[in-house]
């Protein structure tokens, strides 16, 4: 069981891996969850948008595509995150690249916890918990 950081069709270099898996970590165990094998995969937008099409039915860029793959208590998943989205999100938020991949990073997370997004309500609710898992990272320092 463990967290996996790899590349496609970019050159990206995630910084401070061990603290980057310590942070999810400590996130999923606050939820009273075990850690299983989560992969993050970082790419590009046309990566991204061709898997989107193939296994989603959705002709749109996206910042991030989470497979959930969790059993019982064992949380378990593949992020994939297009670099370039998150880049042109944070300059679109008004946010430094870090902090938007940070909360790309654990929405992902979130998601495989079981926390939805595609109501207002549970839009909101996501902001909640990408804002509390980033009080934590902050606090972390």
């Amino acid at each position: 069981m463990a967290i996996y950081f790899s590349t496609e069709n970019i050159h990206f270099d995630l910084k401070g891996k061990m603290r980057v898996k310590r942070w999810i970590t400590d996130i999923i165990k606050a939820q009273g969850k075990k850690v299983g094998d989560i992969s993050y995969l970082f790419c590009d937008d046309a990566y991204l948008i061709e898997v989107n099409r193939a296994y989603l039915n959705h002709d749109t860029y996206t910042d991030i595509i989470t497979f959930d793959y969790v059993e019982d208590n064992l949380i378990s998943g593949d992020i994939m995150i297009s670099v370039e989205r998150v880049k042109e999100n944070a300059q679109l938020f008004g946010s430094t690249f870090d902090q938007e991949l940070h909360r790309v990073i654990i929405h992902g997370i979130l998601h495989l916890l079981g926390q939805g997004d595609k109501t207002a309500p549970e839009a909101a609710q996501m902001r909640k918990k990408e804002e509390a898992a980033l009080a934590v990272w902050n606090s972390m320092a």
